[in-house]
């Protein structure tokens, strides 16, 4: 069976003049990543030509993706209801970043940014006294890494590995399952919605730094 992928445009577009005035009063930096979800695509490119910025990337942002940045960019702007990116993004880059919502511009606070790398790190305390680890793997494509999760699995020392493959994952039947820790290989988003998920690449960064 075939999958037909329909995008979906907002029709709603800002005031790019008054947009352009935010910018400059709210973004100090000169060089700026554009990023967007998929119905926000002609808005960012609009943007990309009317602002005093020099935009040195541009790219679609999902709740799946991990995109990297050219090391000239300076900042990140966000365009969209993108708050569940905005953190992660700020958190991964290091970088200054920006959500233009409804003609107003927020930049992701610093508050924010260190909450999650708490909770991180308390995930990662919590991975590190584990016996019981279950491994997230989706057969949804474009998520699916079963290699990187088998490879996981086989790798790990006094700890007993649970491979857990579905379509769907639902943290609420988590419960059910005597796990200590998850790890996710799916959606690299996912940790942000539970304190009980760890995903996989960001612990092999925190297994570096330790």
């Amino acid at each position: 069976m075939k999958t037909i992928f329909v995008g979906a445009k907002v029709r709603r577009e800002p005031d790019y003049e008054k947009v352009k005035k935010l910018v400059n009063e709210k973004i100090p930096e000169k060089n700026i990543s554009i990023c967007y979800s998929n119905q926000f695509v002609e808005i960012a490119r609009k943007l990309e030509k009317v602002l005093d910025k020099n935009v040195v990337h541009k790219t679609q942002v999902l709740g799946c993706s991990n995109p990297k940045f050219p090391k000239e960019t300076q900042a990140i702007l966000i365009v969209g209801q993108a708050k569940f990116h905005s953190v992660s993004l700020a958190y991964e880059s290091k970088l200054p970043t920006y959500i233009l919502e409804d003609s107003t511009i927020e930049k992701t606070s610093k508050e924010d940014v260190e909450k999650m790398e708490k909770k991180e790190k308390s995930m990662y305390l919590k991975y590190l006294n584990s016996k019981k680890v279950g491994i997230l793997v989706t057969n949804k494509p474009g998520q699916q890494r079963l290699k990187s999760a088998l490879n996981f699995c086989k790798e790990l020392k006094d700890k007993k590995g649970y491979m857990f493959i579905a379509n769907d994952l639902d943290v609420n039947e988590f419960e059910n399952f005597q796990i200590d820790t998850w790890i996710n290989t799916a959606c690299p988003r996912m940790d942000l919605t539970d304190g009980n998920i760890l995903n996989l690449e960001k612990l092999k960064n925190l297994e570096k730094k330790n």
